[in-house]
């Protein structure tokens, strides 16, 4: 017990993006370089009507919310400043709400589709850290096209795992109807997701509910699917996979043997998580996974997805693949792609 109150301790100081951003020479600068905003749909109750910090609280809506995030990028802060030195990061200038989930590029304009990447985030969040790590992940992949996030009501408290784990579950039919609505639109080209630890819980709840209604055919509008660290039991887990149809061919598991937050979650769950578990037991289920174990060098090693550039080029070859004609049926080979 000791060892996990350690561990635990070791979390809380740490945060979700606690691990400097290693160099990482991007091909291009991502949209939300220039545009600077993340649209978000939530499931958190607004705090003094979503107008003053911290907009979005712990507590759960009665109805999901919908938000922009105007966001400030470490450029912004000019040349002679400190984010030269990576002390300047990302900043929350402004949050608005909004009547509805207006993304993509309106047709007749400049014509054709804009991708969506869709970031799900883990335990222990406030809606603003959730929002910064949404443009952090966006900017670090260089993605080209809209970002959202899908914030669910984590209390942002270290003891509240279990509650956390509840509120996640809770929020699965907000997440199926947000999909809904992007898989909706005509000016959406495909939906990339990114999912981090017990996100990806929540995620893998909504895709096994939309492809129970939907079938085969979501899977032609669906791009990527990326599980960071996943936190979820191993055997649930490989049920919904056997569930899922095509779109398991679209999923990259990011795991490490080393990830210590897991441990901790699977000494409190009781269960082997997906996030570290033994690679060939996943590739038997026919998923493509990277085993970032050693990547690392910080205490929890539960952040690569963010941190490590090795890890991001994954991700972005995952997206990249996602875009040819011949992957809605064919998968893409993450051969190339292992970090080891």
């Amino acid at each position: 017990m000791s060892s996990l109150i350690s561990l635990l301790a070791a979390a809380c100081l740490s945060g979700c993006a606690s691990l400097p951003e290693e160099t990482s020479k991007l091909v291009r600068s991502s949209d939300i370089a220039g545009e600077q905003t993340v649209l978000v749909v939530t499931t958190r109750k607004a705090v003094n009507d979503a107008k003053a910090e911290p907009w979005f609280g712990s507590d759960r809506a009665a109805q999901m919310n919908i938000a922009k995030v105007q966001m400030l990028s470490p450029q912004q802060a000019g040349r002679f400043s400190l984010a030269a030195t990576g002390a300047v990061d990302w900043q929350i200038q402004r949050v608005e709400k909004v009547p509805a989930l207006a993304i993509g590029q309106p047709l007749g304009s400049q014509g054709g589709t804009r991708d969506v990447l869709l970031y799900v985030h883990g335990y222990n969040q406030t809606f603003a850290t959730a929002s910064l790590d949404a443009a952090r992940l966006s900017d670090g992949l260089g993605f080209r096209g809209d970002t959202v996030l899908f914030s669910w009501p984590s209390r942002s408290k270290l003891l509240e795992y279990i509650r956390d784990r509840e509120s996640a579950l809770w929020s699965r039919d907000a997440l199926e109807t947000t999909l809904d609505s992007l898989l909706a639109s005509p000016t959406i080209g495909r939906i990339h997701i990114v999912a981090h630890s017990m996100g990806s819980m929540l995620t893998i709840e909504g895709l096994r509910q939309i492809y129970a209604r939907r079938g085969d055919a979501v899977a032609d509008r669906i791009g990527a699917i990326v599980f960071a660290s996943p936190d979820l039991d191993i055997d649930g887990f490989s049920s919904s996979v056997r569930r899922i149809g095509r779109l398991a061919q679209k999923m990259t598991i990011i795991t490490a043997a080393d990830d210590r937050a897991l441990a901790v979650a699977a000494s409190i769950s009781g269960g082997g998580r997906v996030g570290s578990a033994e690679k060939e037991r996943l590739e038997a289920l026919g998923l493509k996974v990277i085993d970032a174990s050693g990547l690392g060098w910080g205490i929890l090693n539960h952040d690569l997805f963010l941190t490590n550039s090795e890890v991001k080029q994954v991700i972005r070859q995952a997206i990249e693949a996602s875009r040819e004609p011949s992957y809605a049926r064919a998968g893409w080979d993450a051969g190339a792609a292992q970090p080891h």
